[in-house]
């Protein structure tokens, strides 16, 4: 119901400057949040302008008294496209929680240490833990403003980095089949691609021929694969199993003498 007006006075039932009763502004805050837009409009018949204000004078009166930087450990950084034309929001979540802590138009690293700077330096010398991908944009002022953060790079990077190492690895050997004249091994390299960046299981027939050729015929490409897919098992099973396939995997890599993925990062610093 809509409240009296009353020259932006406020009683116990209303919000200050709001022409809408403290319930009814709560339960339009709580459908913006659960429900579309068309739905509210025509359920509590208000505008959308309306539904803005009253979200924020909700929200307003949410924060007061409150620090949301409070007690912030663990966070991830990402980046979101809103609208067509490379327009992206920067977003910051709390992992112990869920919740949202930041957001900000801009994808560089000014967006990151405006938040950076909010949260001060007393308050990133506490964070223990930043997810993220491998955007320099977002490492390095990480890194800078948050020295006891460990920098988790997620799993769909580290594994994309690794397929990368392998198609390095295929190129290589391709161009030198080529340059010692080895066309049909040459020939065999360049159609591989796609039967080693597929997961095992989804395989053609054709394509697992195409392997037990190269396993047959390149042990240094076919050790460069079993490597790569060693790689993605490590985010399939629990946390402390993983553990143990991270450290036998780095084992493993180094001795694989396979500098492309020998150096390649598996969780950030």
């Amino acid at each position: 119901m809509q409240a009296a007006r009353g020259g932006g006075r406020r009683g116990p039932w209303a919000r200050h400057d709001a022409g809408f009763t403290r319930s009814f502004d709560d339960q339009v805050a709580w459908l913006a949040v659960n429900t579309s837009k068309k739905a509210i409009c025509v359920l509590m018949r208000i505008a959308w302008r309306t539904v803005g204000r009253i979200c924020d004078r909700v929200a307003a009166e949410a924060k007061q008294g409150r620090d949301l930087y409070a007690g912030l450990k663990a966070l991830g950084f990402d980046e979101i496209s809103i609208r067509k034309g490379q327009k992206y929001l920067t977003v910051v979540v709390d992992h112990h929680t869920g919740r949202l802590v930041w957001a900000a138009y801009g994808r560089d690293r000014k967006t990151v240490e405006k938040f950076l700077d909010l949260l001060g330096k007393e308050r990133c010398e506490q964070i223990e833990l930043v997810s993220c991908d491998d955007a320099e944009w977002i490492t390095r002022p990480v890194s800078e403003c948050c020295p006891n953060a460990v920098i988790c790079l997620d799993p769909s990077h580290i594994v994309k980095a690794a397929g990368d190492a392998l198609d390095e690895i295929r190129r290589e050997i391709w161009n030198e089949a080529r340059r010692a004249g080895n066309k049909q091994l040459a020939k065999d390299l360049k159609g591989a691609r796609f039967a080693q960046w597929k997961n095992p299981g989804n395989l053609t027939d054709r394509q697992q021929l195409k392997l037990a050729s190269i396993q047959q015929t390149n042990q240094r490409l076919y050790r460069a694969y079993l490597l790569a897919q060693q790689l993605r098992q490590i985010y399939r099973v629990s946390p402390q199993d993983g553990l143990l396939l991270l450290e036998a995997w780095l084992k493993w890599a180094r001795r694989s003498r396979l500098v492309e993925l020998a150096w390649r990062p598996v969780a950030g610093r």
